[in-house]
Order: C-alpha cells, then structure tokens, then sequence
C-alpha cells in the first residue's frame, strides 16, 4: 500500500525529523519526501498506513498534511 501526502515540509533536517518519529509508529515502511514537487510529496510504502495517524503526527510537529488525491 503507497500513500500520497500534501505537506509544507521545506527542509532535508525536517524530512529527517518526521521520518524517524514515523517509523516508531510504522516501523518496515518506506519513507521519503520530495521537496522539488511543490506540493512537498511525503510518500508512504507500508503494508498497513493509517492516514488519520500520520496526519495526527505531522500537525502535532507542526507542519500540514493532507491527501494527495
């Protein structure tokens, strides 16, 4: 399962930041940013992914997080 997240994420040492406290919560998954999309792609590659939770963790670092449709 591949998810897709809007973020307003600017910097590689935030990337490093988020993606470390997302694999506490989704050990084994593949994670990574692209900054270069303006939409400052957060991309998830998990067996299990709840959209709700990684949302929850983003915006209590302080960043925005949505869908990608």
């Amino acid at each position: 399962m591949i998810e897709v997240f809007k973020t307003n994420v600017q910097e590689e040492s935030q990337c490093k930041i988020i993606i470390a406290k997302l694999l506490e919560h989704f050990p084994n998954s593949s994670i990574n940013f692209d900054l270069e999309d303006c939409d400052k792609i957060l991309r998830i590659h998990s067996v299990s992914i709840s959209n709700k939770k990684i949302i929850e963790l983003l915006t209590a670092l302080g960043y925005s997080c949505e869908v990608l449709d």
